[in-house]
């Protein structure tokens, strides 16, 4: 870990060229606290390898404990058979957020804002049971904060069945997009619409089910509100 590359005195990761943008590089950010926020405000990655020689990019959840990621998966998936041994798995991890839909008066210049995360590095499987056990909660507690401490912890059955990669977070950068329409000059007495169409998600209303006979939890209320 190292002093950010923008010259600012917060902890940062170091810069390599593998996280450092060939464009707009003033939107890309080393600092610790902007990449670990992005990072808590989700919990859908896509995790990118090489197997058979061909480029493979899977959809799973994740979970930060400090400075690394703890990523989901099963002991029969391509990822966790790489993942195995000493010498562990290469891989890419990318997170985004999309906040806005930007629109322009010409078609060139239309964008988004966005929020995105993308770690390089070494991927290993974790076989330790009690690192397993706090990777497990925080995989369940970054989807639903609190919810590990209100269900039954996995069985003996369920653990061998599951699996876990641990990705230190050594090479990662965040890029954001944060700005309004910028429209060419040229354009600017078109008459066509031009402005930020923000997008947003929600939860809606816990349906129980029908096995269920306790009031909604605090965890689930604090969620959904």
């Amino acid at each position: 870990m190292s002093v950010p590359a923008d010259g600012t005195t917060n902890p940062g990761y170091a810069r390599t060229p593998r996280t450092t943008p060939t464009r707009y590089k003033d939107r890309a950010t080393w600092e610790q606290e902007a990449i670990h926020a992005i990072l808590d405000s989700t919990y859908l990655c896509h995790l990118g390898f090489v197997a058979d020689g061909a480029p493979v990019v899977l959809p799973t959840i994740y979970a930060r404990v400090g400075s690394r990621l703890y990523i989901h998966g099963s002991t029969g998936s391509r990822p966790l058979r790489g993942a195995r041994g000493d010498q562990g798995l290469p891989v890419c991890v990318t997170v985004t957020l999309v906040d806005a839909l930007v629109l322009t008066k010409s078609a060139f210049n239309h964008s988004i804002n966005f929020r995105s995360v993308v770690a390089h590095g070494t991927a290993h499987q974790v076989t330790d049971p009690e690192e397993l056990g706090i990777a497990l909660d925080a995989l369940v507690d970054q989807t639903v904060p609190g919810r590990s401490a209100e269900v039954r912890p996995a069985n003996a059955k369920e653990l061998a069945a599951t699996a876990v990669i641990r990705l230190d977070l050594d090479e990662v950068s965040a890029k954001t997009r944060e700005d309004g329409a910028n429209d060419d000059p040229d354009d600017l007495d078109l008459p066509h619409w031009a402005g930020v169409i923000p997008v947003t998600s929600g939860f809606g209303t816990p349906v129980p089910a029908g096995s269920t006979t306790v009031p909604l939890p605090a965890h689930v209320r604090d969620l959904t509100r």
